[in-house]
């Protein structure tokens, strides 16, 4: 005889496939392609591709039911012993970690290709490092984020075009610029928690958005903003024929001119910055601003009752995590060239939000695991086309029922006592 919990499972799993089938069969299942005479598209169908993709999710949810019905819990310990280890080895993996980073232009094994999937990984960990300041620090949920990522590359872009400064000097005015916007966006929040100051911050970031879609005389609108300079390495243009006057870096140490040595140059640029990011947030932690900000996440009460003023609390956090943005999208205008306000839509702020939670909330070392897993893997498997993203998706949901607080849930506290080892 079947029992009842094992009947009810199969139900499950079957209704699993029946929605499975509702979703893959018109997305996966038929494709369409022009025909041979070029007069018109044919349908072309994808059984096997569906089939496969249908099985995976009734199995999926039968191996689910199974695991919630049973009182052992192996992949779940499986993943807190993996957060352990990365824990109690800390500084091994993170030493490890940046002689690789360090290294990474120069192994047998990196191109282009990854050479600008590692640029891109790094702006990413930037991204979460100044995010994590604020959602896992000061415990304020933020999904408009990607409003300071806008903010900084604008305010870079319009400075270095209008006025013909280089790179080092705009960065650090681009950021106080993200910071002022950080601080105006504090104000309006201080009294919302929770939900309330997510639809508030999201609301601002698609406010920045529609702003720069419509002031065209400032901001160009939909057509962005071309001919950004590209930074230049103590005034060494990376170009094959630099301006009159200038010198090139390749003439300068006598070599044979390559489009690498201007990645490299980037690569090390968004690294160095990543690197300053981490470490000013380190130090801020252990400063008493920095002990607010998590005193401010576990209880606000407390802190009002201990003397801790919340509104300054929440207007440095805010500040210096949109700071921490505008120089991300300083280094983003730069690398490009060119920005339009499609690069900075709510997708930007959702992605970099689930690097923080998937990370573990306040995790640095979280932030690069989850950054690398996000953005690393799936532009590395981009040929499997749509298939990668449903793996992307497979994957974090099962690191979320397994690992809810994220990959890296445990940290070592900001302050010990001297007693502690």
């Amino acid at each position: 005889m079947i029992s009842d919990n094992l009947k009810q499972n199969i139900k499950d799993s079957l209704f699993t496939g029946i929605i499975a089938t509702a979703i893959f069969l018109p997305i996966v299942g038929l494709r369409t392609e022009l025909n041979q005479e070029k007069t018109g598209l044919e349908i072309i169908p994808e059984w096997n591709t569906t089939i496969l993709l249908i099985l995976f999710c009734v199995i999926g949810r039968f191996i689910i039911n199974l695991r919630k019905a049973s009182k052992s819990n192996l992949v779940s310990n499986a993943f807190s012993k993996l957060g352990n280890y990365f824990a109690d080895k800390g500084k091994i993996f993170v030493l490890s970690g940046l002689l690789f980073a360090i290294l990474f232009p120069y192994l047998p094994f990196t191109d282009r290709y990854l050479m600008d999937v590692g640029i891109m990984v790094l702006t990413y960990i930037m991204l979460g490092w100044g995010l994590n300041v604020v959602v896992g620090l000061a415990g304020m949920l933020d999904l408009g984020y990607v409003a300071f990522y806008a903010v900084g590359s604008y305010s870079f872009a319009l400075i270095a075009t209008e006025f013909n400064w280089s790179f080092w000097i705009c960065l650090p005015l681009a950021g106080v610029f993200a910071a002022f916007f950080g601080v105006l966006l504090g104000f309006p929040v201080l009294r919302l928690k929770g939900d309330y100051l997510a639809i508030v911050t999201l609301g601002f970031g698609e406010i920045i958005r529609i702003i720069l879609i419509n002031w065209y005389d400032l901001t160009n609108g939909p057509d962005g903003i071309s001919g950004i300079p590209r930074p230049t390495f103590f005034g060494l243009d990376f170009t094959r024929n630099p301006p009159e006057g200038s010198e090139s870096f390749h003439t300068f140490f006598n070599l044979e001119y390559s489009g690498m040595h201007r990645i490299i140059f980037l690569y090390y640029v968004i690294l160095i910055l990543a690197l300053i990011t981490n470490y000013i947030t380190l130090k801020i932690r252990k400063l008493p601003v920095g002990r607010a900000w998590e005193a401010l996440r576990e209880d606000e009460i407390a802190c009002k009752s201990l003397g801790v003023n919340p509104t300054n609390t929440k207007l440095t956090a805010f500040a210096i995590g949109a700071m921490f943005g505008g120089f991300a999208g300083s280094f983003f205008a730069t690398k490009q060239g060119f920005i339009s306000p499609e690069s900075f839509t709510f997708i930007e702020s959702a992605i970099i939000l689930a690097i923080v939670v998937l990370g573990g909330m306040g995790s640095q070392t979280g932030v690069v695991l989850a950054t690398i897993f996000l953005i690393g893997f799936t532009e590395t498997f981009r040929e499997l086309e749509q298939f990668r993203m449903i793996a992307f998706g497979a994957a974090m949901v099962l690191i979320m029922l397994y690992k809810p607080k994220g990959i890296l849930d445990q940290r070592d506290p900001t302050i010990k006592l001297k007693g502690d080892k």
